[in-house]
């Protein structure tokens, strides 16, 4: 694999052409490759350098003080994983990263990478918007697994894929793989749509859907 592959990660990709060369040679980088299924690292493992995933996609995963598994979101390469922890006081992963298909991942050292951030601005701007952009979603992933019905949750991803006052939406995955993103059982997710669909909520045909009553709606994510 090319080491330049790494300038297609959103970190990265802002390095001026002119110093890409001397920006490679400052960092210590090695490859690392995951088969389908494995786990690329496990929550509260340390994080004492910079993943990022040049191949493939990953999972995450967070094991509630519950034990319930929480699907956290899908990372699909180019994309860093878990890099606003690496200068944290507790810089552990927060959450396991099992790899859905072959992966590629280029692991770059935590003091070359400091060092790069003191003397490249651009992938200083880059790391440090990043993370900001990370941490806000976060947020809203954790604002929405707080949330504790169904209905609820569901109401809330609609209004996630609606724009503002829109009352179309359209749904990006199945009814499984919401399910999954959800942490629940599908066929309580599927009687839960079915119910809102019932009670003149929202109309769904395929994957696309529009919603019929906005104040029930919001009053869902409410309960």
């Amino acid at each position: 694999m090319d080491a330049n592959d790494l300038f297609l990660c959103p970190i990265c990709s802002n390095v001026p052409p002119n110093e890409r060369e001397s920006f490679l040679n400052g960092l210590q980088i090695k490859t690392k490759y995951y088969k389908k299924g494995e786990w690329i690292a496990q929550q509260g493992d340390a994080i004492n350098a910079l993943y990022l995933l040049i191949k493939g996609s990953v999972k995450t995963e967070m094991i509630s003080e519950s034990g319930t598994t929480l699907n956290i979101e899908v990372i699909n390469a180019p994309n860093p994983l878990a890099s606003a922890f690496l200068f944290a006081h507790n810089n552990c992963f927060p959450i396991d990263v099992i790899a859905i298909d072959d992966c590629t991942v280029i692991i770059a050292s935590k003091t070359s990478i400091l060092r790069q951030l003191e003397y490249n601005q651009a992938f200083l701007l880059a790391f440090l918007s990043f993370n900001a952009n990370r941490t806000y979603f976060l947020s809203e992933r954790l604002k929405f697994l707080s949330i504790k019905t169904i209905k609820g949750k569901f109401a809330q991803y609609i209004f996630s894929k609606s724009k503002g006052k829109d009352t179309n939406f359209i749904l990006n995955m199945n009814r499984t793989n919401l399910a999954e993103y959800f942490g629940i059982a599908r066929p309580s997710l599927s009687r839960s749509i079915s119910e809102m669909v019932n009670e003149g909520i929202i109309s769904i045909k395929g994957k696309r859907g529009k919603i019929l009553n906005f104040k029930k709606l919001q009053e869902l994510i409410c309960i």
